[in-house]
């Protein structure tokens, strides 16, 4: 602080946990500033709040204030919904096609739009 130096000795326990500690508040910040700048740019109609949602395996969670380590675990199933949407529906209903099986379309939620948002170079959040 103001140019001064402190220096503090610590055993192997106490500065993991110090790193830690840092780690933790640096990603809360950076969490927050995300989340004020989405959403200045979403906006939303007068008296609204602005709401974004994201759907894990399990399905929606609601929290009265969210963090960065619930985003990551958010997106890791976001991850693992794409895969398994991939799988069960897109490949399946290509294969049902390519060898004329007869099928009806099933509609599922495609969650592309949010991993590429959250995981884009130089914009996303990961």
């Amino acid at each position: 602080v103001g140019g001064e130096t402190l220096v503090k000795a610590l055993d192997a326990v106490q500065a993991a946990d110090a790193a830690d500690a840092l780690a933790k508040a640096v990603y809360g910040r950076m969490f927050e500033s995300i989340v004020a700048r989405i959403n200045q740019l979403v906006g939303g109609k007068e008296g609204e709040l602005p709401f974004i949602g994201i759907l894990d395996i399990f399905g929606f969670e609601a929290f009265e204030t969210n963090s960065f380590e619930q985003l990551c675990i958010n997106f890791a199933n976001e991850m693992l919904q794409a895969q398994f949407n991939a799988d069960t529906f897109r490949f399946q209903q290509a294969e049902y096609e390519a060898e004329g099986v007869p099928w009806q379309h099933i509609e599922y939620e495609d969650n592309t739009a949010i991993i590429e948002l959250l995981a884009a170079r130089r914009v996303g959040a990961f």
